[in-house]
């Protein structure tokens, strides 16, 4: 195939979940159903906190913004493809592919970030109780939230500018329902060694370095735990992570099946899934998981629904 500079490109394809047309109205509904559940849960959650004044501490702060983050994650691959499915349309042009890789980065990247700084915040709260006000200074934790931003957004930038750089064959065609990194380069008739010693090495880093941040502050926090005479106290001590550990979980445990799933097969299909897990699912249950383990947040959520005057 005779390779096209980047320059050249007008539009790729993307191919969605399926080419089945009989399934296209099931996808849609399914998408939308679970686009519409992320995007309610979490303005619900951002809602509760902002409205209860019980919530005014950094950690519910964070989860406001974790909570902005999801819906934000959701909203740069859901829509297009829910469009595509509607009018019978898998163009995306070579500008709007690149826009919505980097966007889909960024936001991946500052969840990864904002569970490592909420996990610090827990190390905190539970190893340090009576500085806890003290470290966790306003301007600290709003500084926090714009380094996530920052870092996320730089190593987003990196593989876009990368990206530029490629050159393309008449097969434009993306087996995903959004521009996965991973898939464009796949695609790119040029030399992209460079790229996925990117993908892989910075990585690594990015992800490692704050997930590595997260199992240190854990173990110091349960050592703390263990030391508390009373089952009561370590009880209640360690019922304040639950909802945060449970989301890592879910975060890391979908990312970490789809860099699996991409490394022992070539299946367009299991890896479009994989990606799915970890795109879609982590921002939609992750209200229901705060909302459903944290009694703070129910009373919130309660006093929001009877505070509001239609219901």
């Amino acid at each position: 195939m005779k390779p096209l500079n980047q320059t050249a490109i007008t539009e790729f394809l993307l191919l969605g979940l399926t080419n089945d047309l009989e399934l296209q109205p099931l996808i849609f509904s399914l998408f939308l159903s679970m686009y519409l559940f992320t995007v309610l849960g979490n303005l619900l959650i951002i809602l509760a906190v902002n409205c209860d004044s019980h919530l005014d501490t950094p950690m519910y702060f964070f989860l406001s913004n974790l909570s902005f983050t999801d819906i934000s994650t959701s909203t740069a691959t859901i829509p297009k493809m829910l469009v595509n499915i509607q009018t019978q349309n898998h163009s995306i042009t070579f500008t709007g592919c690149l826009a919505q890789a980097c966007l889909a980065l960024i936001f991946v990247g500052v969840e990864n970030c904002l569970l490592a700084v909420m996990a610090y915040d827990r190390y905190v709260a539970i190893c340090h109780p009576l500085r806890y006000m003290v470290i966790m200074k306003p301007y600290l934790c709003v500084f926090l939230v714009l380094f996530s931003l920052l870092i996320s957004t730089v190593h987003a930038l990196i593989h876009s500018l990368m990206m530029l750089h490629l050159s393309f064959c008449t097969d434009l065609e993306i087996s995903h329902f959004f521009c996965d990194l991973a898939e464009i380069i796949k695609l790119s008739c040029s030399d992209t060694v460079i790229n996925n010693i990117l993908i892989y090495s910075v990585g690594v880093i990015f992800f490692g370095v704050p997930l590595s941040g997260i199992i240190f502050s854990y173990t110091k926090i349960v050592s703390t735990i263990f030391k508390i005479p009373s089952v009561g106290g370590r009880y209640k001590a360690f019922s304040t992570c639950g909802s945060h550990l449970s989301v890592v979980s879910l975060f890391y445990g979908t990312g970490f099946g789809v860099y699996m799933s991409s490394a022992v097969t070539d299946s367009s299909i299991k890896n479009v899934m994989a990606s799915m897990m970890y795109t879609v699912f982590p921002p939609m249950l992750n209200p229901f998981i705060y909302s459903l383990r944290n009694k703070d947040m129910k009373s919130a959520l309660r006093n929001l629904f009877i505070g509001m005057p239609f219901l």
